[in-house]
Formats: structure tokens, sequence, C-alpha cells
């Protein structure tokens, strides 16, 4: 990955025009990749879900769950976390959630990226508070491939990179505003290629 990887993950919950959200969003270049995450959903909705969005986009998908699907659609890999911790087979692109920094030193050259959470306090889960401060983790991250999750929002991007961080991964602030998608697809672009020129 080049630059300062930026990644949405949906809502836990169904959200109405969400397949176009993510269409827009990937096509754009505003988020590099999209993680599909529906704990709840069954394995239809999941599929189905998967065949809205269009098949040249699919390599930038993520699954979190489901991961047979990752032998019937070419995706993008597979992210392990709590609920799903088995590495699959059908593919060599894993990502994984992490919550410390020791955590994040295990294996880490297994995976292609992991996402460390909460980094700022979180737009999306109330009293999720952030266990990290950016600054301080310079120097322990920057050859672990870390994405930072939890309260992101583009302004964060150059702090997160100058930590250490290779990206981010946002969710409340993309899907909390998407009556502003456009608005935000600039923002992040914006800030990517600012975070990238510095």
């Amino acid at each position: 990955m080049n630059g300062f990887t930026a990644i949405v993950i949906t809502n836990p919950e169904p959200t109405f025009g969400e397949e176009t959200a993510i269409t827009m969003l990937l096509e754009s270049g505003a988020a590099d990749f999209v993680h599909l995450r529906k704990p709840d959903a069954c394995y239809q909705d999941f599929r189905h879900m998967i065949e809205t969005i269009p098949a040249r986009l699919h390599p930038r998908l993520k699954i979190h769950s489901h991961f047979s699907l990752l032998g019937e659609f070419c995706l993008g890999g597979a992210h392990l976390n709590s609920r799903h911790p088995a590495r699959p087979e059908n593919t060599e692109y894993t990502s994984r959630s992490c919550h410390s920094v020791a955590e994040l030193s295990d294996n880490s050259d297994v995976f292609c990226y992991q996402t460390l959470s909460p980094v700022f306090d979180s737009i999306s889960k109330q009293n999720y508070h952030s266990r990290f401060n950016a600054a301080e983790l310079k120097g322990k991250i920057s050859d672990l491939n870390v994405i930072a999750l939890g309260g992101v929002m583009p302004q964060h991007f150059r702090e997160l990179k100058r930590a250490g961080f290779i990206g981010a991964a946002m969710l409340g602030y993309v899907w909390q505003n998407i009556s502003r998608l456009y608005h935000l697809i600039d923002e992040i672009i914006t800030n990517k290629e600012l975070c990238c020129n510095t």
C-alpha cells in the first residue's frame, strides 16, 4: 500500500443507500478499501450485499464474517476479530483487529495490516474512549503496518501518519454524516493528499 490508506467500515446495521455509498467511496478513491462488517447478517443477506456492489470493486472489499464467500467472489480478503479469529485458508490477504500495542507485535508479518483501536473517542459507540496517545505511539508501531481506528476523521490523517500509522479506518464519521456524502468524499480525498505531501 502506498501513501496513506483510507478504509471505511460499514455500519453493523443495514443503512439505506449503503451499497451506493460504498460504490461512490471506492470509485472516487476516497476509500482504498471498504470493510463489510455485519455481525448479525445471515449468509444470504451478506452475499446479496456483495452482489449489489460492482464486481470491479470486489477486490477492494474485505469481509469480517461468512469467509466461505471468499471462494465465490474475488474479494480483497478477510478481517479477523474476536468473533472470527481463525484465519481462513482461501485467502492470503488477511488483516485483524487489535486493542493494544502488545497485541500488534504478535505475528505482525502474517497480516497485510492490523487495526488498533480506539485511538480517539469513538463517534459511533458511547463511552468507548481513546486508550492511546497517538504521539506517544511514534516509534512503537512504525514497522507493524497499523491502521488507526476509533473516532477517526480526515483531519486526523496527518497526525496519525506522523505517529507511524500507515492509514486510518472510519465508521461513525461516514455513516453518521451520510447525507453529506459528496462533502465527505472531498474531505477524505483532500486530507489524504495533504497527508501524502507532508
